[in-house]
């Protein structure tokens, strides 16, 4: 890091950074309203980060015209992504600029960022009063009428006349989701009107360090959508909420515009152990109790809802849900759970035995499920002999389920985003004599080969790894590991797809005699690769079981994120594989699993609920006649998820 710093500080004298004294801007009150303009630390940071980005960045792209191009893009679905406040003759004004900015912020020009944010302040507060005009009667729920609620492929509105009616029938079905929960339209109109009144208390509060962030964002996704930039305020909010979670559901939550959007999913919690709550997932409704009232929340802030949804242990707390992928104007799913207080032990690996029938005869099945790849670095720097770690309670685990009988083992990686990379290394060597089990390529294209060097295999029977889409990067490398040596059979869904690596770079150190604080770059520094060479970058880990799935590759994964890096591969290390993994079993296998898809009844329904899920994603538009969507709601009213 010391020598990262010292280039970083050359590189800045080298760009004439060092002894140029910008002119002082700050944000200025006008009326109630704060006009939003570049501080001095903005400059510093822009130049900063610039510096950082295309020097040390994986995808080492320069800051162009064609860069230029993407970052406007980016800025403007950040602020605008369902194309309902900018009119068609505000894009077209903002375009002349598109080629430009690269130009500025090589130089630490943001006014194009702020002229385009405050634009989008002043449409945004236009609807927010027709927002209200709206309210003031209660909408005709007896029109046959539909709401196009994907309006990415639209044209932008040429005119007041063309939103004002995107707008009337949005509010509308606000106003048709309430009333499907029985409520009369006093409270209903006051439910939405409290909604665009906090929304326009948000508007109102945005500042320059604000604008600031969404605008260097839109830089950051250009590159990868893992590069990300924390102002000093988000950064410091994001751990305190994040120490915050772990006493309610086990969620970490941050704030996304005017909705609170699931980050992480922490295991261990009740939020992970039913499964039914995800990686970007909005919260809109938060009720206390069996019984309780859905509180709308949307348009709140990020610590009000965190409170809303805290709570003792024991007690119930519902919330409504926006599913990732669906729209906000679509009906949201009801999750019910129960707060407990998170444990540190409740996340580690927990392993059972499944009897398991085939025919006459009955088989012992062990499953170890992993939640994530946990270590104890302070421990283990510290050189204590019995730090915790995964692969040490896996081991330990595997000889109980011996004790126990067990005639095969399966590992669970489920919805396991990850963890440490050491762990995933190691824990493969519990299965392999030795050798090779992962490859890292870093910004310089050197490629680290990383090895298990130890050659004892602490378990030599059937194996099998379980997936889904959820399982991401070190449950990658281990999965792929498993799977290139033979050594046993990968089941369930393709994995997520997440090849990358990052790291978080605190700015101060740059500067630290500056007394203004900056923020944390979150930076793509290398790229993993199966020993085979093939990276698992945007295409993951593809079964050698594949179980029916009810998400598209292009619409959650890797490979749906904006700018993802691209799959590429490099030379494969030399390993040897073992022979318990044949062709012809994996054959065998997929014969037998579609045989069942066909007799098992069981199998059978969850097939029609999958293909049913991925026919309801594809629609783009509501009814917003109460008849025709009673019925689908009601439906979706009594899923009540435990």
């Amino acid at each position: 890091m010391k020598i990262l710093s010292f280039l970083l500080i050359a590189v800045l004298f080298a760009f004439g950074y060092v002894g140029i004294t910008p002119t002082k801007a700050l944000s200025v009150e006008a009326d109630t309203v704060t006009v939003l303009v570049p501080g001095e630390n903005h400059y510093k940071e822009v130049l900063l980060i610039n510096n950082l980005l295309t020097q040390h960045h994986y995808r080492k792209v320069p800051l162009k015209d064609s860069l230029s191009s993407v970052i406007f893009d980016n800025y403007i679905n950040s602020l605008d992504p369902n194309k309902e406040y900018f009119y068609k003759k505000d894009i077209e004004y903002f375009e002349k600029y598109r080629l430009s900015i690269d130009d500025d912020l090589s130089k630490g020009n943001l006014d194009l960022g702020f002229q385009i944010f405050r634009v989008y302040r002043d449409r945004a507060s236009d609807r927010i009063q027709y927002a209200f005009e709206l309210l003031k009667n209660e909408p005709d729920f007896t029109i046959d009428e539909e709401l196009e609620f994907d309006r990415e492929k639209l044209a932008w509105s040429e005119n007041k006349e063309q939103l004002n009616d995107f707008w009337r029938k949005k509010i509308k079905s606000y106003a048709l989701n309430l009333k499907l929960r029985n409520k009369e339209w006093k409270d209903n109109q006051e439910t939405l009107t409290n909604r665009y009144k906090n929304f326009e208390k948000s508007i109102k509060q945005y500042n320059s360090n604000d604008v600031f962030e969404i605008y260097i964002n839109s830089y950051t996704s250009a590159l990868d959508p893992h590069t990300s930039y924390f102002s000093p305020v988000s950064s410091d909010r994001f751990k305190v909420n994040m120490s915050h979670s772990l006493e309610g559901i086990g969620a970490r939550l941050v704030q996304d515009v005017d909705f609170t959007k699931v980050y992480e999913v922490v295991p261990g919690g009740p939020a992970f152990t039913s499964k039914n709550i995800f990686k970007d997932d909005i919260i809109v409704g938060v009720a206390q109790g069996d019984e309780g009232e859905f509180v709308d929340v949307v348009g709140w802030r990020l610590d009000e809802v965190v409170e809303k949804i805290k709570g003792p242990k024991g007690t119930v707390v519902q919330l409504l849900l926006v599913r990732k992928g669906k729209s906000f104007n679509m009906l949201p799913d009801t999750l019910r759970l129960v707060r407990d207080k998170i444990k540190l032990e409740e996340q580690d690996a927990k392993a059972e035995i499944i009897p398991v029938s085939n025919g006459n005869s009955t088989y012992k099945l062990g499953v170890i499920t992993i939640p994530d790849f946990y270590i104890s670095f302070e421990d283990a720097q510290k050189g204590l002999k019995d730090y915790k770690s995964l692969t040490r309670d896996v081991k330990a685990l595997i000889v109980d389920l011996q004790k126990q009988g067990m005639q095969g083992l399966m590992i669970d990686l489920r919805n396991n985003g990850g963890g440490a990379l050491q762990e995933a290394i190691e824990l493969t060597g519990l299965f392999i004599e030795n050798g090779p089990v992962v490859q890292v390529r870093n910004t310089r294209n050197q490629v680290n080969v990383e090895k298990d060097e130890d050659s004892k295999v602490y378990y030599d029977g059937p194996l099998a790894v379980l997936t889904n889409r959820y399982s991401a990067s070190a449950s990658e490398i281990f999965a792929g590991a498993i799977q290139d040596y033979k050594r046993g059979i990968v089941v369930g869904e393709t994995t997520f797809g997440k090849g990358s690596v990052q790291n978080l770079v605190g700015l101060d150190q740059f500067l630290p005699e500056d007394d203004i604080k900056l923020g944390q770059l979150k930076l793509t520094l290398a790229k993993y690769y199966r020993i085979t060479g093939s990276s698992t970058q945007n295409i993951g880990v593809v079964p050698d079981v594949a179980f029916p799935s009810p998400f598209d590759p292009s619409e959650f994964g890797e490979a749906s994120e904006p700018n993802p890096l691209p799959w590429d591969q490099v030379n494969g290390a030399a390993f040897n594989s073992t022979s318990q993994v044949s062709t012809e079993l994996v054959a065998t296998l997929n014969k037998m699993f579609l045989d069942d898809l066909k007799e098992d009844n069981q199998l059978a329904d969850v097939v029609k609920n999958i293909e049913k899920a991925k026919a309801d994603r594809a629609i783009t538009t509501i009814s917003l006649k109460l008849p025709q969507i009673q019925k689908i709601f009601l439906k979706g009213l009594k899923k009540m998820l435990i």
